[in-house]
């Protein structure tokens, strides 16, 4: 693998703060183009970005790896971005190519903590900076971090619900989690916002259970076993993103209990749907762009050797658990979406109404809640 050389002086991209298939295994590498000679600083400016799957969820292909290409492309940066589709090794492996290929900066989505912990030791060996990009790498040591505020998306989650748990008439009763990946630190912190609103909301949690690897059908395997357990005695459901909502709601359809309701996040095309079709009472939505914009210019900056500049990004904080130390941080803050919001996200550009509207029931539910455009 090879980082393509530059035509273009480099531009840097300000950082937007607004709202915002598949690809396959190849890198996407890109690269400013035009005319003049480019700069010795923006020559050696070359970012490698690892991003973990296609499964957890659907964004790593259909947005992150967009966005992030059109703020290095904007930049006039060279950027290697690839997948490691849930392979541990293959992650090490591309981390590795991109080393040799002489990345000044690395830009990653762990899969685990220790695999990625492997990484950055290496890239710091070779005096590489590593921004850890929406999970935070325990133990790892990254220089920086960018993501959402995690707890403020579970609490999201966990306020969405008990409204949903209260408009059913429950002011009480046993409510069910579908927690994601135990090896992903943004799962605990979504599940402790979405624990505490629930308790603090005044009911209690019978059921709690982790998905390996955020895998959509594992999911619908486990909460089936749990909803079979309970004998269907659930007044609510917190799945912890869109696919495992999904898999909660195909459950539930099954088992005649849809009035039970789920939730979920990423606002992903059939999260929404099921919001506006009521089988999913809440999704949260990341303006995935602005998190992306905020990670491309951070690793802009420390790309060309920027380190102040970089740290004027990072203002934030958060405690690494592990080793106890604070990470400079960019979060984000996220935004609860039910049916009545739902327009906020086409309108923001994350997604179109020709992508939800699909059928009729869901065309009248759109007209209803003035999805359009």
């Amino acid at each position: 693998m090879k980082f393509r050389a530059l035509g273009a002086v480099a531009v840097a991209a300000t950082l937007a703060f607004s709202v915002a298939a598949c690809g396959d295994d190849e890198p996407t590498t890109s690269g400013g183009g035009g005319g003049g000679e480019a700069t010795q600083e923006a020559t050696k400016a070359k970012v490698g970005v690892i991003l973990p799957d296609a499964a957890s969820s659907a964004r790593w292909e259909t947005a992150d790896r967009k966005f992030l290409g059109e703020a290095f492309d904007a930049a006039g940066v060279e950027s290697d971005i690839q997948n490691a589709n849930g392979d541990k090794a293959k992650f090490a492996t591309i981390a590795d190519q991109m080393l040799n290929a002489g990345a000044n900066v690395l830009l990653i989505v762990n899969l685990d903590s220790p695999s990625a912990a492997a990484v950055i030791n290496k890239a710091k060996q070779q005096g590489v900076p590593v921004i850890d990009y929406d999970r935070l790498t325990l133990g790892g040591g990254a220089q920086y971090y960018v993501s959402f505020d995690n707890v403020a998306v579970g609490t999201a989650i966990g306020s969405g619900l008990v409204k949903c748990m209260q408009d059913n008439g429950k002011t009480s009763g046993p409510v069910a989690l579908l927690n994601g990946s135990p090896t992903d630190n943004n799962a605990t912190l979504f599940k402790q916002g979405y624990e505490k609103a629930i308790t603090d909301g005044g009911y209690t949690v019978a059921a709690d259970q982790s998905v390996p690897d955020w895998d959509n059908t594992k999911a619908g395997t486990i909460f089936e076993q749990m909803f079979t357990k309970a004998k269907g005695d659930f007044v609510g459901v917190a799945a912890a993103n869109d696919g495992l909502g999904g898999a909660v709601a195909a459950v539930l359809k099954r088992e005649g209990a849809e009035e039970i309701p789920t939730t979920g996040q990423d606002a992903t095309d059939e999260g929404l749907q099921r919001v506006l079709l009521g089988t999913q009472c809440v999704t949260v939505y990341k303006a995935i762009k602005k998190e992306a914009d905020a990670a491309a210019q951070l690793a802009i900056a420390l790309a060309k050797g920027d380190t102040a500049g970089a740290d004027s990004q990072a203002t934030g904080q958060v405690e690494d658990t592990e080793t106890k130390q604070q990470v400079k941080s960019v979060l984000l803050e996220p935004q609860q979406i039910t049916k009545e919001n739902v327009k906020d996200v086409i309108a923001d550009g994350f997604t179109t109404a020709d992508k939800i509207c699909t059928n009729e029931a869901l065309k009248k539910a759109c007209e209803e809640n003035g999805v359009s455009g």
